[in-house]
């Protein structure tokens, strides 16, 4: 899967400087990723999974991530839908809509986040109501991923006052998309706000019982999401520590190259350092998650915290040693930085992942019985 990913990586690489520009990913590369077996490949093979590793899907998305990003975030939606169903779907869920979004044949989206409801996905306001033998949805989501194009969505909301998760359809009647350009980073992931105005699906649409919704669906989604981004960043950091050292290597300003400089030097020093220690955690995570370890959640958030403030020191500093030509629209280290920012507050921002890691090690030493230090005595003092 690696080798694939590698592969198709360097079949697009001259591609995805006029995809940001232009904002749209074609469709084409999103057919022919399914058919790299790129696309949630961490499923059973039932579903046209091939039951991947957690390492393996890391390497691969990795490898995207050093190419483009908004291609990166496509394997990200894909497979956090996915994992989302191949946990909490019903049978008939999974035997309808996994093949198809292994395969690229259908494009999801995540629609979680609201207006006032961005990380405190538990105050999302979107309604799911029974309506006969029909569920009605009524809310805004804002910054889907993929929601221009999206076949299937994964709507979360609020069912007789818990948290609820529901398919719908890119087709029902009802839903309006407001597809975002322009925006910082992640051009071409075509992003949308939905309006979704009492739209109907049937009651089998819903995905868990009510109550679940948050904890389990989201829940499962979100993690995929963090683990994926965190190894895009790595790819994304790895990329733009490679063009640094490059075009440091190669451009000589008055008869001295920019490598024989000690601050830019030091610059390329300090990234090396970033990028490794995020590709170690990134490691440290797919081990946990392969075996299931209890600690495999915060092990996530913490590799995803650490890749993504990698991802922007590396892509900024490869900025600064490119000098004018980093600042070119279709830079590859300039394209990079934007996406690197967007990184630190998708699936969790910074000051979110400091306190759920903050929660992990406070719980982490109260499981161990750790005794509490000794009140200091008195300090003499030498007369």
């Amino acid at each position: 899967m690696v080798a694939g990913a590698a592969g198709f990586a360097d079949t697009v690489r001259l591609d995805a400087a006029a995809w940001d520009r232009t904002g749209v990913l074609p469709a084409t590369v999103v057919t022919d990723a399914g058919a790299a077996g790129l696309l949630a490949r961490d499923l059973p093979r039932r579903y046209g999974g091939a039951d991947a590793s957690p390492a393996a899907i890391g390497e691969a998305t990795a490898r995207i991530g050093a190419v483009c990003s908004s291609l990166r975030a496509l394997l990200t939606v894909q497979g956090m839908v996915s994992a989302a169903l191949g946990r909490w779907g019903s049978a008939e869920q999974r035997e309808r809509w996994l093949p198809a979004l292994a395969t690229g044949a259908a494009v999801a989206g995540f629609a979680a986040t609201e207006e006032s409801a961005g990380t405190e996905l538990a105050a999302v306001a979107t309604s799911i109501e029974p309506s006969g033998d029909a569920l009605r949805i009524t809310g805004r989501k804002r910054w889907v991923t993929f929601g221009a194009t999206a076949d299937l969505l994964l709507v979360i909301g609020r069912l007789d006052g818990a948290p609820a998760a529901v398919l719908v359809e890119g087709d029902r009647p009802g839903l309006r998309r407001e597809p975002v350009r322009g925006q910082l980073g992640l051009r071409a992931a075509q992003v949308a706000h939905l309006d979704l105005d009492g739209v109907r699906v049937p009651r089998s649409h819903l995905v868990a019982p009510a109550g679940f919704g948050l904890s389990h669906v989201a829940g499962t989604a979100l993690d995929h999401g963090r683990y994926t981004v965190a190894w895009g960043c790595v790819g994304l950091a790895r990329a733009c520590q490679r063009a640094a050292t490059a075009h440091a290597v190669e451009r000589v300003q008055g008869a001295v190259r920019l490598a024989d400089h000690q601050l830019v030097r030091a610059t390329l020093g300090r990234g090396h350092v970033a990028v490794t220690a995020a590709e170690q955690l990134c490691r440290h995570a797919a081990q946990v998650r392969a075996v299931r370890d209890p600690d495999a959640v915060a092990a996530t958030v913490l590799a995803k915290y650490a890749a993504s403030r990698a991802a922007t020191r590396v892509s900024r500093d490869a900025v600064q040693v490119h000098g004018a030509a980093g600042c070119d629209p279709d830079s590859l280290v300039g394209r990079f930085l934007r996406d690197a920012t967007v990184m630190r507050i998708i699936e969790g921002s910074d000051e979110v992942s400091e306190l759920h890691l903050a929660d992990h090690a406070i719980r982490a030493h109260r499981r161990s019985g750790a005794a509490a230090p000794a009140r200091p005595g008195p300090v003499a003092v030498p007369s």
